[in-house]
């Protein structure tokens, strides 16, 4: 948002006697959460948008006031953003494309010098003005709005982003360490939802969707000769 790099010069945590900035979040999963939870420690007038009411409920007992949420629609997406400052698209349903949520038209109707931080992009962006960038190309303006569409985000805090990555993955590891391969993927449910192919097989039945593939489950895959 600083005027360097194209955008509108806001501060999103203001000033006395100058309004914050105004947030829009897409998605309120881990990275939604997350982002809302930094935009509300700097002061910003954070909305958080979400098709799952259950989801929006939970944060709404955790955070609000000052969290406010909305029930992700078009109209709704057109509307909020319309006014915002910077717009964070965090929408993910794994295995698949991102779906695109802002529109040309909806990014065309953003403040100039608003901002887009699309982090989606790894799955191809949930804007349609979306295109990847480097950490050390990171920025482009299109539609008078600063995108910020960096593949692979993580990377900028390579130590932190592996340590929680590993710290992630390090059960399932030592669970496969810990038996025969086969069998452990044979006997351990939380194993196969990490199975994507087997032999020939693809055992995501996202990608398969979206591939126009054909598709086996992973336990019927395992059981194959």
């Amino acid at each position: 948002l600083q005027m360097v790099n194209g955008g509108n010069g806001a501060l999103l945590g203001g000033v006395p006697g100058v309004l914050p900035g105004k947030v829009v979040i897409l998605g309120a999963g881990t990275v939604g959460r997350q982002s809302a939870r930094m935009a509300m420690g700097l002061g910003a007038d954070v909305v958080l948008l979400d098709i799952n009411l259950e989801r929006l409920r939970a944060l709404d007992d955790l955070f609000a006031p000052p969290l406010k949420t909305c029930y992700s629609s078009a109209h709704a997406i057109a509307e909020l953003t319309a006014a915002a400052d910077l717009v964070v698209g965090s929408v993910l349903i794994p295995g698949k494309r991102a779906p695109k949520l802002l529109s040309r038209e909806t990014v065309r109707r953003m403040k100039p010098g608003a901002a887009l931080v699309d982090v989606a992009i790894d799955q191809g962006g949930c804007a349609e003005t979306s295109r990847p960038t480097t950490h050390s190309h990171p920025l482009y303006i299109e539609e008078g709005v600063v995108h910020y569409c960096v593949t692979n985000m993580p990377a900028a805090c390579a130590r932190t982003s592996t340590q929680a990555l590993t710290n992630a993955t390090l059960p399932y590891i030592l669970r496969l360490a810990a038996a025969e391969a086969m069998t452990a993927l044979r006997d351990d449910a939380g194993l196969r939802g990490g199975l994507n192919t087997y032999r020939g097989q693809l055992t995501n039945a996202c990608v398969a969707e979206d591939l126009g593939l054909p598709f086996a489950t992973a336990a019927s895959a395992l059981r194959s000769p």
